[in-house]
């Protein structure tokens, strides 16, 4: 048998962080995978923000968190190079859909979480998959800390970009690479494995009335939980949908570290463009049939997936509780 994966999550918990949360929470209560811990970053709202609401989601799913528990460290509160930018708009206020939930019982440790990806890769060589659904600043500092860091790492899983699909926050940029870019480029020019999954994977996932209307039937705390936050999703999602539903972008990548077979691969190198007036944060690869030389190690960039099976894994994983 494949060893469950041990994951170390960096993440900015907004809507899509929060429900791929309790997705690997159900993993970790199913010995399907180990979760090291989380650290988070500026994004959907800012990382302390980010922070409680990570430890509210975990405590949710009846798995200890902070400083009992599965850390949950605060990471960077801005990119390398440019302003700070949230999603308030997709996520609420509090991140979670303006659901004012309770203050959580854990607190956050007080490594921050750059640190906190060095150290857990120091202690366990080899051993971690790092898993990035927000900007890629703590992957990026946590590089510069230690440059030996990417022959400790088993494998980088990163939601983000956009090669043959439309940018999600410019015409070109997915969000969380335009959200730092720099660091992106570092995270993409790094000797180590990574899996990029980006909007054109993502984007067809999208699930609809069908699927919301069944988690909402499930009358139990998490679902209900789970139903609410989405509420406020679907109603951003909406007008770019053309119809009721929302993309839960971050889950596809969380399902493809434990499930790769799930998706569809191209393999090149990947840079971020870092100087376009119009294009920043854009991620470019060479899609010609005759590529150019490349230095860079190449990425393999998930192109699709089986979509039903994610919808359904996804489902019943939000059920599960």
């Amino acid at each position: 048998m494949t060893k469950a994966p041990t994951i170390l999550y960096d993440c900015d918990t907004g809507i899509d962080d929060a429900l791929t949360l309790l997705y690997l929470a159900s993993l970790v209560r199913a010995g399907k995978a180990e979760l090291a811990g989380v650290g988070t970053v500026h994004g959907n709202t800012d990382p302390l923000t980010g922070a409680l609401n990570t430890l509210r989601v975990l405590e949710a799913a009846e798995i200890k968190a902070g400083e009992q528990g599965v850390p949950v460290a605060v990471g960077a509160p801005r990119p390398m190079a440019q302003d700070v930018h949230y999603a308030l708009d997709w996520h609420g206020t509090d991140g979670l859909g303006d659901t004012r939930l309770p203050e959580p019982a854990g607190r956050p440790v007080a490594e921050p979480a750059a640190a906190q990806i060095v150290r857990l890769a120091r202690e366990a060589p080899g051993e971690l998959t790092l898993l990035a659904t927000g900007p890629l600043t703590n992957l990026g500092a946590a590089l510069l800390l230690d440059d030996e860091l990417p022959s400790l790492i088993k494998e980088v899983v990163v939601m983000g970009g956009a090669f043959d699909h439309p940018g999600n926050i410019t015409t070109h940029a997915e969000a969380n690479i335009w959200h730092d870019p720099e660091a992106a480029d570092l995270v993409f020019a790094a000797d180590w494995p990574v899996v990029l999954v980006p909007l054109d994977a993502t984007h067809p996932t999208a699930v609809h009335d069908d699927w919301l209307d069944r988690l909402a039937a499930h009358d139990t705390p998490v679902a209900r939980f789970a139903a609410s936050i989405l509420e406020f999703y679907a109603d951003a999602y909406t007008p770019t949908l053309r119809r009721r539903g929302a993309v839960i972008h971050d889950a596809l990548a969380a399902m493809l570290v434990v499930e790769p077979e799930l998706g569809e691969y191209a393999t090149r190198p990947v840079r971020v463009e870092l100087r376009g007036e119009l294009t920043r944060g854009t991620t470019v690869w060479d899609a010609r049939s005759l590529p150019a030389e490349d230095a860079r190690r190449p990425v393999k960039v998930a192109v699709g997936s089986d979509v039903k099976a994610f919808q359904e894994r996804l489902l019943a994983s939000l059920m599960s509780f």
